[in-house]
């Protein structure tokens, strides 16, 4: 009894032993064989996991917008006062939900060039109203034109349009209208070849952004995503210094292996230039 206790428990610590040193040597194995299939697979060329998942992102992304609605539009005009507003918002539309088009890889410098097509639906469930909510906002096309024809002569003329068209310096106009576009009624009279539909956005659904041209990753995985040119140009001409510069993703995917301390930069045309992103904490977006 006394010899079969005693040989299993050698037995027992032998088999550990082998098993401790078994694992020392898997274990690093088992990550390089992870490192590389992830290595293989990010890479955005036909028929990787990537690739898929970049021409049609399956992450929902939304952009929201907050609207300053002017509270004393007629003590403004009339009396010169401060104007006052209130913020409303957010109203929420789902974008970036259409695939990639005019994908073309070049093989050489390891690029991959594309278009991103918009398109914004609204989102009713993340919104504080609809699209159908009124604002009384800055008429663009009155206040856009005193700034940029300055000629009394040209001005006079473009006041008897404004007055004829009973526009103002403010006006009351939807979100639909505001973000989308609308048919302005100064802009229709003015007896110049002039576009007539006004819009922050406009035009917006059923354009394309770009061409924007990423690195695919297959020669060095950090630059995967990583924006090239857009439009074929590295610096847009709009902002000094370093801040011109087209830097970082199109946000749709981030190089792998990315460490918390890395700051994240992603490139927005809709604001011609890139933003950063910044870890600070954890959070789960699981819900109990």
């Amino acid at each position: 009894m006394g010899c079969d206790r005693n040989c299993g428990l050698i037995a027992g610590a032998v088999i550990g032993a082998v098993l401790a040193v078994f694992g020392g040597i898997l274990m690093p194995v088992g990550d390089m064989l992870i490192e590389k299939t992830i290595k293989k697979e990010i890479v955005l060329e036909e028929g990787t996991l990537a690739f898929k998942n970049w021409v049609k992102t399956g992450t929902e992304v939304y952009r929201q917008f907050w609207i300053y609605d002017v509270q004393n539009p007629q003590e403004v005009m009339v009396n010169s006062s401060n104007i006052k507003v209130k913020q409303r918002g957010p109203y929420t539309y789902r974008v970036r939900y259409l695939a990639k088009e005019n994908i073309t890889q070049d093989p050489e410098d390891h690029t991959v060039s594309f278009v991103q097509p918009n398109g914004a639906i609204f989102e009713p469930s993340l919104s504080v109203g609809t699209e159908n909510d009124t604002f009384t906002v800055l008429n663009l096309a009155v206040a856009g034109a005193a700034h940029i024809y300055q000629n009394a002569f040209v001005q006079s003329v473009l006041n008897s349009l404004i007055k004829k068209s009973k526009s103002s310096m403010f006006q009351n106009r939807t979100l639909k209208e505001l973000l989308w576009g609308y048919k302005d009624p100064f802009l229709t009279l003015v007896p110049y070849p002039v576009p007539t539909t006004v819009g922050v956005f406009y035009p917006y659904n059923n354009t394309v952004d770009g061409v924007y041209k990423v690195f695919s990753g297959k020669d060095n995985i950090s630059k995967v995503a990583i924006i090239d040119t857009y439009k074929g140009k590295r610096n847009l001409s709009y902002w000094p210094s370093y801040c011109d510069m087209v830097n970082g993703t199109d946000a749709a995917s981030f190089p792998p292996f990315v460490e918390k301390t890395r700051v994240l930069q992603f490139f927005s045309s809709d604001i011609c230039r890139k933003t950063s992103v910044y870890f600070t904490s954890p959070f789960s977006t699981c819900k109990s």
